[in-house]
């Protein structure tokens, strides 16, 4: 076996990698490392990256190939599976709709050998990404991570030029920012209906495993990213100013501090009790080994890792179709993003100053925090729409 077919349509496969990994380490945040691979179509888990480890080639160039991987498996706290399959194939990753249209898994389905790819090739790429119904907003924030990633390949020498440094506007990108937020903007009303079906017992499900769906629900209306959810670790729980707080590492490695509100607090508090007096499952590093106190993750799953972020995203899709009327309409879109919208919107108008909420949510800048603001859908009530209708139908007629 060649080397390329490690990595199909790759003339130097540990040569890339190696890029990428170079440049996925100038984060500090290795949670902020496995959203970008994981972006981009490379393997965040142990099972994945077990199919990219075992080609027969040459023992030198299998020994460069599994150098490479072993430095990308430690940059973004992978343990290699211990017995390779022994298959090649484009780079794993993590299931989704979108799933086949990561840069790099396209390029190696399409033949295209990303060190050489052209800008006419990225724009092939963002149209197939139109096709499998990847929104604006996506199809941004794909491409930024590409550019991203192709800026550090090119200051390496790896690649000659940056074939996604297109401009955004003139592809119909950065429209979307000058309208209505496409985040459904829940009421007060649906985020309660949602705490409430998150503790309702289910079939098959713990104790353990709900309190772990309320404590998540109740975390998330703190105005976290998804990420940092899944980031924290034990060691981020602590006392602060007399009151409990989460240490958030946000992105670019910045860290702040996240009070936690009353109900947030109680349903944590719940959870880790469960956990600790073993009606949970005990925790566990990628290896298999209990994790250190230092390292171990806040919420975990019933096997005791690490929550992935798809796995968030489906619970919250399966609490708002068990929760009601309420969420209904909703349940289809909900997205943890939606949580986020959802404290910077109620804190504004409850009269929070814009400076507060930007620290609470780790905005780089007010404008974004503004922007949020005033791009979800008003509260009806700072609408005229029923003063006008009263106008030509008044109610009781």
């Amino acid at each position: 076996m060649r080397e390329s077919e490690v990595w199909p349509g790759v003339t130097d496969p540990a040569g890339l990698l190696s890029g990428i990994t170079e440049w996925l380490t100038g984060y500090g945040n290795h949670q902020t490392r496995r959203t970008y691979a994981e972006g981009l179509g490379l393997p965040v888990t142990t099972d994945d990256i077990g199919g990219w480890m075992g080609p027969r080639i040459g023992a030198p160039v299998r020994d460069r190939w599994a150098d490479a991987l072993a430095d990308y498996a430690e940059a973004v706290v992978i343990a290699p599976a211990a017995k390779p399959p022994g298959r090649a194939g484009p780079p794993p990753a993590g299931r989704g709709r979108l799933r086949d249209c990561h840069w790099l898994r396209w390029c190696a389905a399409n033949g295209v050998d990303p060190t050489v790819a052209t800008s006419a090739q990225v724009k092939t790429w963002l149209r197939d990404l139109e096709s499998a119904g990847a929104a604006p907003s996506t199809r941004d924030r794909m491409l930024a991570t590409v550019k991203t990633m192709y800026a550090s390949l090119a200051d390496a020498g790896l690649v000659a030029a940056n074939p996604a440094a297109l401009d955004r506007r003139r592809l119909g990108l950065t429209a979307a920012a000058a309208s209505t937020s496409a985040t459904v903007t829940l009421t007060t009303r649906q985020v309660a209906a949602l705490h409430q079906a998150a503790g309702t017992p289910r079939r098959g499900a713990s104790a353990c495993d709900v309190a772990r769906a309320v404590a998540i629900v109740a975390l998330f209306t703190l105005g976290l990213r998804v990420s940092e959810l899944c980031g924290l670790d034990d060691a981020d729980l602590h006392v602060t100013r007399g009151r409990r707080a989460l240490r958030v590492r946000g992105k670019g490695g910045k860290v702040r501090i996240v009070y936690l509100s009353v109900p947030a607090e109680r349903a944590l508090v719940e959870y880790l009790a469960l956990r600790a007096d073993g009606t949970g499952t005990a925790v566990v590093t990628g290896a298999g080994r209990r994790a250190l106190p230092s390292d171990r993750p806040l919420l975990v799953t019933r096997g005791g890792r690490r929550f992935a972020r798809q796995a968030i995203w489906q619970l919250l899709r399966r609490l708002a179709a068990a929760g009601g009327q309420d969420l209904a309409g909703v349940a289809e879109a909900m997205h943890p993003h939606a949580l986020r919208h959802f404290y910077v919107t109620a804190a504004v108008e409850a009269g929070a100053s814009l400076e507060y909420v930007q620290a609470d949510v780790g905005h780089a800048s007010i404008d974004t925090t503004s922007g949020v603001y005033d791009h979800a859908a008003r509260d009806p009530a700072r609408s005229a729409v029923d003063l006008v209708a009263d106008a030509w139908h008044p109610s009781g007629t």
